[in-house]
């Protein structure tokens, strides 16, 4: 029996880029195939479930089916060492995990397929060796692209809403570049859960697609060095003369992350709260039964849930899957003592994210069988 992993991914996929800057910083050794691989197909989508990626394959044959499973199947018999153990910064970095998994899908997909002239080529050259080796190849990679620009305008980018998008990320790109110029990583000197969620779009669209790729190395270097470094296995730090190998002492929290995340509220908030709404309505009304899937093609669409950001309104997809990993951080605020889930309530509310505890779906969503579905 071989010691390594096959992971299914593609350089282009948001989520697969989390799933492989884990693997490559915690020392796994994997071999990368693509799912046009006939492997994939014939030995794993019966297991996976899904056709979705990234899916991986231990070297016992167990088939393990999204990112967030993936990293969860090693950071559980350790107790999670990609979390720091403080409690503001461990809440945090499970935030930072939704952020960059659903908070940033609206300029991921907008700078990746508004920008043709830049981006096309680059962007169907991936898309065609993620399909099989068929004479349908071609026309299968342009149904895809075409499902996926069509995706763009379901996050909520439309024509209207192009500016504050644009200027939201560009704003977002600052703030995140003045924190890495000073630290390594989110929390410090070594990379958290946060990191691995957030590496999703700031590298597979935002960092890697030609236009938005250009826009980060011009306006923000440390950003885009950031990206660089979460996907090396050694620390990748020289620029930092003292930045250490382990998350900031006494649970600090830098006023540097602080306005990051208080541009990400800003968003984040105002959609999470009307997808609240939206899919709560649709439960109560369509009544779910268990184990019904609850995310992905499987899954009945809920519908959208429209909000307001800088004086537009945006309308976009209601996702169950942003509160599937929600749950996360709500599970570990109920789990704070009293004392530190007090220094939680005052830092959420410095942010203006003080109502996100209360953000929460009215049936939980369990993972089964490599689908994510409705609990009790």
């Amino acid at each position: 029996m071989t010691d390594t992993y096959r992971l299914y991914a593609m350089p282009h996929s948001l989520y697969s880029a989390r799933a492989r800057s884990y693997l490559i910083k915690r020392g796994v050794q994997f071999t990368e195939l693509s799912t046009g691989h006939e492997s994939f197909k014939s030995e794993v989508l019966p297991l996976a479930q899904l056709p979705t990626i990234p899916t991986l394959v231990t070297p016992s044959g167990e088939v393990i089916r999204d990112g967030a499973a993936i990293i969860a199947h090693f950071e559980e018999p350790a107790d999670w060492p990609s979390l720091p153990t403080s409690p503001r910064q461990r809440l945090l970095s499970l935030l930072f995990d939704v952020i960059g998994t659903d908070g940033l899908l609206r300029p991921a997909m907008h700078y990746r397929w508004n920008f043709p002239d830049d981006n096309l080529a680059f962007v169907r050259y991936h898309f065609i060796h993620s399909q099989r080796d068929t004479p349908q190849r071609e026309e299968k990679t342009e149904h895809m692209m075409e499902r996926m620009r069509h995706a763009a305008r379901l996050f909520g980018v439309t024509d209207e809403t192009r500016p504050v998008v644009e200027s939201l990320y560009k704003e977002l790109m600052k703030a995140l570049d003045t924190h890495f110029q000073v630290y390594p990583y989110l929390f410090g000197g070594r990379p958290s859960i946060g990191d691995f969620g957030l590496l999703g779009p700031l590298y597979a669209h935002l960092g890697r697609d030609p236009y938005p790729l250009r826009l980060m190395q011009q306006h923000a270097p440390c950003l885009f060095r950031w990206v660089e470094r979460m996907n090396r296995s050694d620390q990748d730090a020289p620029e930092f003369l003292a930045a250490g190998q382990d998350f900031l002492a006494n649970d600090e929290i830098p006023n540097t992350l602080v306005n990051v995340l208080k541009w990400v509220a800003e968003d984040f908030m105002p959609e999470t709260r009307a997808a609240a709404e939206t899919l709560n309505a649709w439960l109560q009304s369509e009544q779910p039964e268990v184990g019904v899937p609850a995310v992905g093609r499987l899954a009945q669409a809920a519908g959208t849930a429209t909000f307001q950001l800088r004086g537009h309104s945006i309308e976009a997809l209601a996702q169950p899957h942003r509160f599937y990993l929600l749950q996360r951080v709500h599970s570990y605020f109920d789990s704070m003592s009293p004392p530190s889930r007090g220094d939680a309530v005052a830092l959420l509310s410095e942010l203006q994210m003080d109502s996100l505890m209360a953000l929460r779906l009215e049936k939980p969503i369990v993972r089964r069988d490599n689908l994510e579905v409705w609990g009790t």
